[in-house]
Protein backbone atom coordinates (compact mmCIF):
# COMPACT_ATOMS: atom_id res chain seq x y z
CA UNK A 1 0.00 0.00 0.00
CA UNK A 2 1.53 3.31 -1.29
CA UNK A 3 1.57 6.37 1.44
CA UNK A 4 1.37 9.52 0.33
CA UNK A 5 3.09 12.68 1.88
CA UNK A 6 1.51 15.84 2.51
CA UNK A 7 3.42 19.16 2.47
CA UNK A 8 2.10 21.18 6.06
CA UNK A 9 0.79 24.86 4.67
CA UNK A 10 2.07 27.79 6.84
CA UNK A 11 -0.51 29.85 8.33
CA UNK A 12 -0.07 32.57 5.53
CA UNK A 13 -0.58 30.39 2.48
CA UNK A 14 -3.04 27.27 1.62
CA UNK A 15 -2.73 24.87 -0.64
CA UNK A 16 -1.71 25.82 -4.37
CA UNK A 17 0.44 28.71 -2.98
CA UNK A 18 -2.59 30.85 -2.72
CA UNK A 19 -2.46 33.60 0.43
CA UNK A 20 -4.85 33.09 3.17
CA UNK A 21 -7.49 35.77 4.06
CA UNK A 22 -5.02 36.99 7.21
CA UNK A 23 -2.26 37.22 4.84
CA UNK A 24 -4.10 39.82 1.92
CA UNK A 25 -6.03 41.46 5.24
CA UNK A 26 -2.54 42.11 6.64
CA UNK A 27 -1.41 43.49 3.08
CA UNK A 28 -4.36 45.33 2.20
CA UNK A 29 -3.10 49.00 2.04
CA UNK A 30 -6.39 50.14 3.74
CA UNK A 31 -6.22 48.09 7.15
CA UNK A 32 -4.42 50.77 8.99
CA UNK A 33 -6.99 53.67 8.02
CA UNK A 34 -10.04 51.04 8.85
CA UNK A 35 -8.59 50.65 11.97
CA UNK A 36 -7.98 54.26 12.75
CA UNK A 37 -11.85 54.88 11.79
CA UNK A 38 -13.31 51.68 13.70
CA UNK A 39 -11.04 53.17 16.75
CA UNK A 40 -12.67 56.03 16.38
CA UNK A 41 -15.95 54.86 15.95
CA UNK A 42 -15.54 52.50 19.26
CA UNK A 43 -14.69 55.86 21.31
CA UNK A 44 -16.73 57.86 19.90
CA UNK A 45 -20.04 54.92 20.77
CA UNK A 46 -18.15 54.83 24.35
CA UNK A 47 -18.59 58.37 24.88
CA UNK A 48 -22.00 58.14 24.37
CA UNK A 49 -22.74 55.26 26.24
CA UNK A 50 -20.77 56.81 29.16
CA UNK A 51 -21.66 60.40 29.07
CA UNK A 52 -25.10 60.13 27.97
CA UNK A 53 -26.45 62.25 30.41
CA UNK A 54 -24.07 65.13 29.82
CA UNK A 55 -25.27 66.20 26.33
CA UNK A 56 -21.97 64.03 24.75
CA UNK A 57 -24.44 62.92 22.24
CA UNK A 58 -25.65 66.54 20.87
CA UNK A 59 -24.37 66.73 17.12
CA UNK A 60 -22.50 70.31 18.32
CA UNK A 61 -20.12 68.15 20.35
CA UNK A 62 -19.17 66.07 16.75
CA UNK A 63 -18.74 69.34 15.12
CA UNK A 64 -16.43 70.85 17.90
CA UNK A 65 -13.98 68.49 17.04
CA UNK A 66 -13.66 70.10 13.63
CA UNK A 67 -13.78 73.44 15.24
CA UNK A 68 -11.03 72.93 18.05
CA UNK A 69 -8.71 70.44 15.71
CA UNK A 70 -9.07 72.64 12.46
CA UNK A 71 -5.41 74.14 12.84
CA UNK A 72 -3.98 70.93 13.23
CA UNK A 73 -5.56 68.76 10.82
CA UNK A 74 -4.29 71.63 8.54
CA UNK A 75 -0.82 71.39 9.64
CA UNK A 76 -1.27 67.31 9.35
CA UNK A 77 -2.55 67.56 5.90
CA UNK A 78 1.16 69.08 5.10
CA UNK A 79 2.82 66.30 7.58
CA UNK A 80 1.00 63.75 5.29
CA UNK A 81 2.69 65.11 1.97
CA UNK A 82 5.63 64.95 3.68
CA UNK A 83 5.81 61.98 5.23
CA UNK A 84 4.48 60.24 2.17
CA UNK A 85 7.07 61.48 0.01
CA UNK A 86 10.04 59.33 2.53
CA UNK A 87 10.64 62.67 4.39
CA UNK A 88 10.09 64.11 7.86
CA UNK A 89 9.16 67.98 8.63
CA UNK A 90 9.97 69.01 12.23
CA UNK A 91 9.31 73.22 11.62
CA UNK A 92 5.61 72.44 12.01
CA UNK A 93 5.10 73.55 15.26
CA UNK A 94 7.54 76.43 14.85
CA UNK A 95 6.04 77.76 11.73
CA UNK A 96 2.61 77.32 12.92
CA UNK A 97 4.13 79.75 16.70
CA UNK A 98 5.95 82.21 14.12
CA UNK A 99 2.76 82.88 12.49
CA UNK A 100 1.06 83.98 14.67
CA UNK A 101 3.26 86.12 16.10
CA UNK A 102 4.21 87.88 12.77
CA UNK A 103 0.16 88.35 12.31
CA UNK A 104 -0.95 89.63 15.31
CA UNK A 105 2.48 92.00 15.13
CA UNK A 106 1.95 93.23 11.44
CA UNK A 107 -1.78 93.75 12.75
CA UNK A 108 -1.87 95.26 16.24
CA UNK A 109 1.37 96.93 16.44
CA UNK A 110 2.02 97.91 12.49
CA UNK A 111 -1.92 98.20 11.46
CA UNK A 112 -1.78 96.35 8.55
CA UNK A 113 -5.26 95.28 7.08
CA UNK A 114 -6.23 91.30 7.68
CA UNK A 115 -6.62 90.95 4.30
CA UNK A 116 -3.02 92.22 3.18
CA UNK A 117 -1.25 90.30 6.25
CA UNK A 118 -2.81 87.32 5.19
CA UNK A 119 -0.94 86.45 2.00
CA UNK A 120 2.79 87.71 3.87
CA UNK A 121 1.97 85.20 6.08
CA UNK A 122 1.32 82.23 3.84
CA UNK A 123 3.78 83.52 1.69
CA UNK A 124 6.32 83.65 4.34
CA UNK A 125 5.31 79.85 5.55
CA UNK A 126 5.66 78.42 1.95
CA UNK A 127 8.93 80.17 1.47
CA UNK A 128 10.35 78.46 4.48
CA UNK A 129 9.07 75.10 3.73
CA UNK A 130 10.78 75.89 -0.11
CA UNK A 131 13.84 76.66 1.23
CA UNK A 132 14.17 73.68 3.60
CA UNK A 133 12.99 71.46 0.40
CA UNK A 134 15.83 73.41 -1.96
CA UNK A 135 18.79 72.35 0.77
CA UNK A 136 17.59 68.68 1.69
CA UNK A 137 17.15 67.70 -2.49
CA UNK A 138 20.14 70.07 -3.56
CA UNK A 139 23.09 69.76 -0.66
CA UNK A 140 21.19 66.00 0.18
CA UNK A 141 21.03 66.54 3.74
CA UNK A 142 18.75 64.30 5.98
CA UNK A 143 15.22 66.27 6.48
CA UNK A 144 15.47 65.83 9.86
CA UNK A 145 18.18 67.72 9.98
CA UNK A 146 17.20 70.60 7.69
CA UNK A 147 13.75 70.84 9.57
CA UNK A 148 15.23 70.67 13.26
CA UNK A 149 17.32 73.72 12.20
CA UNK A 150 13.83 75.33 10.33
CA UNK A 151 12.50 74.70 13.98
CA UNK A 152 14.88 76.31 16.21
CA UNK A 153 14.78 78.85 13.38
CA UNK A 154 11.59 80.14 13.49
CA UNK A 155 10.59 79.49 17.06
CA UNK A 156 13.81 82.17 17.14
CA UNK A 157 12.40 84.84 15.10
CA UNK A 158 9.31 84.31 17.36
CA UNK A 159 11.28 86.18 20.26
CA UNK A 160 12.47 88.23 17.45
CA UNK A 161 9.48 89.74 17.04
CA UNK A 162 8.52 90.04 20.87
CA UNK A 163 9.04 88.50 23.85
CA UNK A 164 5.30 88.80 25.38
CA UNK A 165 2.27 87.78 24.17
CA UNK A 166 0.55 90.18 21.80
CA UNK A 167 -2.92 90.51 22.37
CA UNK A 168 -5.33 91.06 18.71
CA UNK A 169 -8.27 93.68 19.57
CA UNK A 170 -8.90 93.66 15.19
CA UNK A 171 -12.46 93.98 14.47
CA UNK A 172 -11.74 92.27 11.61
CA UNK A 173 -9.82 89.17 13.18
CA UNK A 174 -12.47 89.04 15.89
CA UNK A 175 -15.51 88.88 13.18
CA UNK A 176 -14.17 85.77 11.49
CA UNK A 177 -13.09 84.34 14.96
CA UNK A 178 -17.03 84.71 15.90
CA UNK A 179 -18.39 84.04 12.74
CA UNK A 180 -19.90 80.45 12.48
CA UNK A 181 -21.97 78.51 9.44
CA UNK A 182 -25.22 76.84 10.48
CA UNK A 183 -25.17 73.32 8.94
CA UNK A 184 -28.57 72.43 10.98
CA UNK A 185 -27.44 69.79 13.46
CA UNK A 186 -24.59 72.41 14.59
CA UNK A 187 -22.60 75.35 13.74
CA UNK A 188 -18.71 75.31 12.47
CA UNK A 189 -16.19 78.13 12.23
CA UNK A 190 -14.38 79.59 9.72
CA UNK A 191 -11.25 77.45 11.09
CA UNK A 192 -12.92 74.19 10.52
CA UNK A 193 -14.62 74.76 7.10
CA UNK A 194 -11.27 76.25 5.74
CA UNK A 195 -9.67 73.19 6.92
CA UNK A 196 -12.46 70.84 5.52
CA UNK A 197 -11.44 72.67 2.45
CA UNK A 198 -7.93 72.12 2.76
CA UNK A 199 -8.22 67.88 3.19
CA UNK A 200 -10.88 68.06 0.13
CA UNK A 201 -7.96 69.61 -1.63
CA UNK A 202 -5.44 67.38 -0.66
CA UNK A 203 -7.25 64.48 -1.55
CA UNK A 204 -7.89 65.67 -5.06
CA UNK A 205 -3.95 66.52 -5.37
CA UNK A 206 -3.10 62.87 -3.67
CA UNK A 207 -5.46 60.90 -5.65
CA UNK A 208 -5.87 62.26 -9.20
CA UNK A 209 -3.37 64.46 -10.29
CA UNK A 210 -0.04 62.97 -11.60
CA UNK A 211 1.85 65.14 -8.99
CA UNK A 212 0.23 63.25 -6.18
CA UNK A 213 1.02 59.93 -8.34
CA UNK A 214 4.78 60.74 -8.32
CA UNK A 215 4.63 61.76 -3.99
CA UNK A 216 3.61 57.88 -3.65
CA UNK A 217 6.28 56.63 -6.15
CA UNK A 218 9.37 58.84 -4.65
CA UNK A 219 8.06 57.27 -1.18
CA UNK A 220 7.78 53.98 -1.82
CA UNK A 221 11.36 53.98 -3.96
CA UNK A 222 12.95 56.89 -4.43
CA UNK A 223 15.69 55.15 -6.43
CA UNK A 224 12.97 53.37 -8.60
CA UNK A 225 11.05 56.81 -9.17
CA UNK A 226 14.77 58.44 -10.50
CA UNK A 227 14.92 55.66 -12.66
CA UNK A 228 12.06 56.46 -14.65
CA UNK A 229 12.30 59.17 -14.83
CA UNK A 230 10.17 61.35 -12.40
CA UNK A 231 11.64 65.08 -11.18
CA UNK A 232 12.95 64.38 -7.88
CA UNK A 233 13.97 67.73 -6.83
CA UNK A 234 10.88 69.65 -7.67
CA UNK A 235 8.77 67.08 -6.29
CA UNK A 236 10.64 66.92 -3.27
CA UNK A 237 10.73 71.04 -3.07
CA UNK A 238 7.34 71.21 -3.59
CA UNK A 239 6.03 69.01 -0.82
CA UNK A 240 7.94 70.72 1.64
CA UNK A 241 6.78 74.10 0.41
CA UNK A 242 3.09 72.88 0.71
CA UNK A 243 4.63 71.92 4.01
CA UNK A 244 5.17 75.31 4.81
CA UNK A 245 2.20 76.69 3.10
CA UNK A 246 -0.28 74.28 5.45
CA UNK A 247 1.78 74.99 8.68
CA UNK A 248 1.43 78.77 8.18
CA UNK A 249 -2.51 78.46 6.90
CA UNK A 250 -2.43 76.67 10.28
CA UNK A 251 -1.06 79.04 12.19
CA UNK A 252 -3.64 81.81 10.75
CA UNK A 253 -6.44 79.45 11.87
CA UNK A 254 -4.54 79.27 15.30
CA UNK A 255 -4.17 82.46 15.66
CA UNK A 256 -8.42 82.62 15.14
CA UNK A 257 -8.71 80.58 17.49
CA UNK A 258 -6.42 82.18 20.35
CA UNK A 259 -6.80 86.01 19.14
CA UNK A 260 -3.08 86.46 20.13
CA UNK A 261 0.20 85.47 19.13
CA UNK A 262 2.59 84.34 21.43
CA UNK A 263 6.33 83.09 21.44
CA UNK A 264 5.54 79.96 23.12
CA UNK A 265 2.33 79.04 20.63
CA UNK A 266 1.81 75.42 19.51
CA UNK A 267 5.29 74.39 21.08
CA UNK A 268 5.71 70.55 19.83
CA UNK A 269 2.78 70.68 17.78
CA UNK A 270 4.73 69.20 14.94
CA UNK A 271 4.69 65.90 16.81
CA UNK A 272 0.40 66.21 17.00
CA UNK A 273 0.76 66.43 13.48
CA UNK A 274 3.30 63.46 12.82
CA UNK A 275 0.93 61.24 15.34
CA UNK A 276 -2.22 62.39 13.84
CA UNK A 277 -0.51 61.21 10.33
CA UNK A 278 1.05 57.87 11.64
CA UNK A 279 -2.28 57.31 14.04
CA UNK A 280 -4.42 57.55 10.28
CA UNK A 281 -2.29 54.85 8.59
CA UNK A 282 0.56 56.84 6.51
CA UNK A 283 3.77 54.72 6.71
CA UNK A 284 6.69 56.62 8.49
CA UNK A 285 8.78 55.06 5.75
CA UNK A 286 6.68 56.86 2.69
CA UNK A 287 4.28 55.59 -0.12
CA UNK A 288 1.49 54.47 1.32
CA UNK A 289 -1.37 56.09 3.24
CA UNK A 290 -4.54 58.31 2.58
CA UNK A 291 -5.05 62.08 3.73
CA UNK A 292 -8.49 60.30 4.94
CA UNK A 293 -6.96 58.41 7.32
CA UNK A 294 -5.05 61.54 8.64
CA UNK A 295 -8.05 63.28 9.12
CA UNK A 296 -9.67 59.93 11.62
CA UNK A 297 -6.29 60.55 12.99
CA UNK A 298 -6.86 64.00 14.11
CA UNK A 299 -10.56 63.49 15.11
CA UNK A 300 -9.31 60.69 17.60
CA UNK A 301 -6.56 62.68 18.76
CA UNK A 302 -9.52 65.40 19.55
CA UNK A 303 -12.00 62.92 20.99
CA UNK A 304 -9.55 62.14 23.69
CA UNK A 305 -9.39 65.54 25.04
CA UNK A 306 -13.17 65.57 24.73
CA UNK A 307 -13.83 62.12 26.51
CA UNK A 308 -11.14 63.58 29.45
CA UNK A 309 -13.00 67.06 29.53
CA UNK A 310 -16.16 65.15 29.61
CA UNK A 311 -14.70 63.01 32.76
CA UNK A 312 -13.47 65.85 34.44
CA UNK A 313 -11.38 64.40 36.78
CA UNK A 314 -8.24 62.95 34.58
CA UNK A 315 -5.47 65.23 34.29
CA UNK A 316 -4.73 66.23 30.56
CA UNK A 317 -1.53 64.82 30.43
CA UNK A 318 -3.82 61.72 29.67
CA UNK A 319 -3.94 62.85 26.34
CA UNK A 320 -0.28 62.37 26.08
CA UNK A 321 0.01 59.15 27.65
CA UNK A 322 -2.90 57.68 25.02
CA UNK A 323 -1.40 59.61 21.95
CA UNK A 324 1.69 57.29 23.10
CA UNK A 325 0.29 54.13 23.16
CA UNK A 326 -2.23 54.61 20.04
CA UNK A 327 1.29 55.67 18.42
CA UNK A 328 3.08 52.30 19.52
CA UNK A 329 -0.02 50.34 18.59
CA UNK A 330 0.21 51.98 15.18
CA UNK A 331 4.00 51.50 14.29
CA UNK A 332 3.72 47.92 15.59
CA UNK A 333 0.71 47.47 12.74
CA UNK A 334 2.99 49.09 10.07
CA UNK A 335 5.92 47.23 11.25
CA UNK A 336 3.70 44.03 10.63
CA UNK A 337 2.39 44.29 7.30
CA UNK A 338 5.21 46.21 5.63
CA UNK A 339 7.09 42.64 7.42
CA UNK A 340 4.17 40.94 5.54
CA UNK A 341 4.86 42.43 2.24
CA UNK A 342 8.28 41.81 1.88
CA UNK A 343 7.77 37.99 2.75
Amino acid sequence: MSTTTRTPTTPDKVEGGTPSKAARLLSDRRLPVLVTAALFLAMYIAGLSRYQNYGFGDSQVFLNLFIDNGYLLVAAVGATFVILSGGIDLSVGSVIGFTTMLTAWLVQDVGLPLLVVIPISLGVGAFGGFLMGYVIHNFEIQPFIVTLAGLFLFRGLCLVISKESIAINDSAVSSLAETRVSLGLGDLSIGALVALVVLAAAFYILHYTRFGRRIYAIGGNEQSALLMGLPLGGTKIAVYTMSGFCSALAGLLFMLYIQSGDPLHAVGMELDAIAAVVIGGTLLTGGSGYVLGTLFGVLVLGLIKSIIQFEGTLSSWWTKIATGVLLCAFILIQRVMTTRKKA
